[in-house]
């Protein structure tokens, strides 16, 4: 079967892999030139099932309005008039109930574990290297009421059958020994020793060459104009260079997903929600991080990357804007210099932006549409490293007319009343 991809970020290039190996003739169109040179590029390098939450939940909107009164905030609201941006904001206060936030997290935790059971077994078959490390991810408190707080989500975990420890700070320095110097800055801790880590960017390069020697052709520097579709379908997609068909099409744009299906009658609630890192050179070992720090305060991930620290955090709804902002460079060297003072100079860092292709409930959406040929991967949010291969190995799955490993309940646009 011949399958078209728009978009080779993380998730696009994993489907084209996947794919591949199953034996389809694969074809990816991307602007760029070359994979993962937009959201994929800088993010925090988390690959986190554990962690894996929708922001909607309880008390968040509360939260919201002190996190804005911040100094060093996790969250930027620049009011612009955007109608999408307004309904996504609305939909997304719609899922802050303790129902909804169970119910979503249970099903981001689904697909986030059975996605690291992928990468696991990508990483033994390919020897596939990307910086990675699987030493878990450490949610770092400072407070004793956040620690407090953790009660549901421990639920959520127990129910999902996802290990974890809660632990005092005694405990998180026994897994993160940098953090001995700091010890007064925190009450303690919730280890997920599932979670790995490993840079996207290098990954997501690494596989693109895997996936070309399977077959899959990638044309970048194409430019996609729009989908064509009569009532039987997709008809094809119209680029600057040419015009493309294909047996199945498949939609991994990111938050330029809902402009390209939109013609379509297809309205996606996906949002971009800009985030911001830093990579900081590691200039003392033994102060530098083991795996990935989230200071829960914050909502910043420290992650070591091979040599490297990865500081990456903070959310911004500012539509397509793509400028860097001192302030939220600000916010990621705060954070990075209080818990490893030691670790790296932030003044050798590098400053990078991202759209995060957001839902208003956390779950991204994967798979068949009413559209006939026309599928669906987009909107994972801060978590498309994390869910990458499991995305790949579930659209390739339903492309060959195969059923998922994992169910598929609530992971498809219908759950929006669309489909």
């Amino acid at each position: 079967m011949q399958v078209l991809i728009l978009g080779s970020g993380v998730i696009g290039t994993s489907v084209a892999y996947y794919l591949a190996r199953a034996g389809h003739d694969v074809t990816v169109l991307e602007r760029q030139p070359a994979p993962a040179l937009e959201t994929s590029f800088g993010n925090a390098g988390e690959v986190s099932p554990g962690y894996s939450a929708p922001w909607a939940g309880p008390g968040v909107p509360l939260k919201a309005v002190k996190w804005m009164l911040m100094r060093h905030s996790p969250l930027v609201i620049k009011p612009m008039l955007d109608p999408a941006m307004w309904r996504w904001g609305l939909s997304m206060l719609r899922n802050c109930t303790q129902a909804r936030y169970e119910l979503n997290k249970g099903r981001m935790v689904r697909l986030a574990e059975y996605s690291r059971d992928c990468l696991k077994a990508l990483r033994a078959d390919t020897g596939i290297s990307y910086d990675e490390r699987a030493l878990g991810t450490l949610q770092l408190f400072r407070t004793q009421k956040q620690l407090d707080g953790i009660v549901k989500d421990v639920e959520v975990l127990k129910a999902s059958g996802v290990p974890y420890q809660v632990l005092d700070r005694e405990g998180c320095v026994q897994y993160e020994p940098a953090l001995a110097v700091v010890k007064s800055k925190f009450v303690g801790g919730l280890r997920l020793p599932g979670d790995e880590t490993g840079d996207c960017f290098k990954f997501t390069q690494a596989l693109a060459v895997l996936a070309e020697a399977a077959g899959v052709k990638f044309r970048f520097g194409v430019s996609i104009e729009a989908i064509e579709h009569d009532a039987g379908g997709v008809t094809g997609v119209r680029t600057d260079a040419g015009r493309f068909t294909a047996d199945r099409y498949a939609v991994a744009l990111g938050s330029y997903s809902p402009a390209m299906v939109k013609p379509l009658g297809i309205d996606l609630p996906v949002y971009p929600v800009k985030g911001f890192s830093i990579t900081v050179p590691i200039s003392d070992a033994s102060g530098a991080p083991e795996s990935t720090v989230m200071d829960e305060t914050f909502k910043v991930a420290v992650t070591r990357l091979g040599d490297r620290i990865r500081v990456g955090g903070t959310a911004q709804l500012s539509g397509f804007d793509l400028r860097l902002d001192a302030g939220r460079r600000d916010t990621l060297e705060h954070v990075v210099t209080d818990l490893f003072p030691k670790g790296g100079d932030v003044r050798e860092a590098s400053f990078w932006t991202g759209l995060r292709p957001m839902t208003p409930d956390g779950t991204p959406v994967i798979g068949a549409t009413r559209i006939p040929k026309l599928m669906l991967c987009t909107g994972h949010g801060t978590l498309g490293w994390t869910m990458a291969a499991g995305t790949g190995r579930v659209m390739a799955d339903l492309i060959d007319g195969r059923q998922p490993a994992i169910d598929m309940e609530g992971l498809t646009v219908a759950r929006y009343g669309a489909s």
